[in-house]
Order: structure tokens, then C-alpha cells, then sequence
């Protein structure tokens, strides 16, 4: 991580992917430089995580001939949140609001895949899905920006109603 001295170039903002300074065209302050870095938490890759997950290993149901009552193909991955020691505590915060309702009392994830005939696929497919989950748990949703309709939109819509006032004027009983 380069120092806070480096933040005072004109324009400068370091780039986490690639670990070096690129510049703007704008002039950036320390604090725009932080609200970028905000705004882009890191999302954990389930790969990084391996080391935490506990898989068991199950027989599943479903086709498979003579080959689903002797081979244990369902995986099912466990991963305790709370306990985990590579997601900082915001993240962490994130994940247990967020995936409460797939969560076990002790606060641990748990992932059932069985949709293929072979354990390897069910535990690369249990680890993809683990993946989706973080990236849609942790990726910050965007506010809405609240808009004011036209002054076109808003006359014409006036014009209307007047209208259709007057439509139904003409219709009315004498």
C-alpha cells in the first residue's frame, strides 16, 4: 500500500487489482480516494476461503441407476461466518444479516449440492454457489436517486386530465 504522502499528487488513485497509481483527469482529494475504496469493499473469493470450509459427504437421491445406493456423491458445505478469520468484521456483519435466513442457529452456512452423478462437480458446483452468494451479499446495492418528472411530462399529463374533464363535461345531462 502506498504512503499518504503519495495521495497528494494531483489526480493520483492507487489501484488495488493492479498495485500501482493511476491518474485522473480531475484533481482527487484523500477524501474521494477513500469513498472510492469504500465503495469497492474486496469481495472474498471462495477459493481464499477453502481452508475454513468443512465438506461432508452423503448419498444422494435422484437418477443414477445402481450407482446412486453406492457412492456418496452429495456434498454439503459447511462454513461457520461468525468464526471465519479471513472476512473483516463489516463483512462479516454483512453476511449474517444478510443470509439469515439460510443460516443455522450457531451461524454456520450450509451448502447441499447434489445435482451431478460425481463428488468432485458437487463440491466445484457447492463452492461456485458459495461464490454467487458472496458477491450478491456483499456487493453494495446503489441508492436511488429520487427524479422530478419533466416540465413537458408534468404539462402534457394536465392537458390530459383537462381533457378528459371536459370529455366527460360534454357527456353529462343538461
Amino acid at each position: 500500500m502506498p504512503s499518504p504522502s503519495d495521495w497528494r499528487q494531483p489526480g493520483a488513485v492507487w489501484e488495488e487489482k493492479i498495485g500501482r497509481w493511476f491518474f485522473v483527469a480531475a484533481l482527487i482529494t484523500r477524501r474521494d480516494v477513500a469513498r472510492f475504496v469504500r465503495k469497492r469493499m474486496t469481495i472474498p473469493q471462495a477459493a481464499n476461503l477453502l481452508s475454513e470450509f468443512e465438506f461432508l459427504v452423503s448419498r444422494s437421491s435422484g437418477p443414477g441407476g445402481q450407482n446412486v445406493n453406492k457412492v456418496n456423491s452429495r456434498i454439503t458445505l459447511k462454513w461457520n461466518i461468525a468464526g471465519s478469520t479471513l472476512l473483516t468484521p463489516d463483512q462479516k456483519q454483512i453476511l449474517l444479516s444478510k443470509l439469515a435466513s439460510q443460516l443455522t442457529k450457531d451461524g454456520v452456512l450450509m451448502i447441499s449440492v447434489q445435482d451431478q452423478r460425481s463428488q468432485l462437480q458437487n463440491k466445484e458446483t457447492a463452492i461456485a454457489r458459495l461464490d454467487e452468494l458472496l458477491v450478491r451479499a456483499l456487493t453494495p446495492k446503489k441508492k436511488r436517486r429520487p427524479t422530478k418528472p419533466s416540465k413537458s411530462s408534468s404539462r402534457k399529463r394536465v392537458e390530459s386530465k383537462k381533457k378528459h374533464s371536459e370529455k366527460k363535461q360534454w357527456r353529462q345531462k343538461f
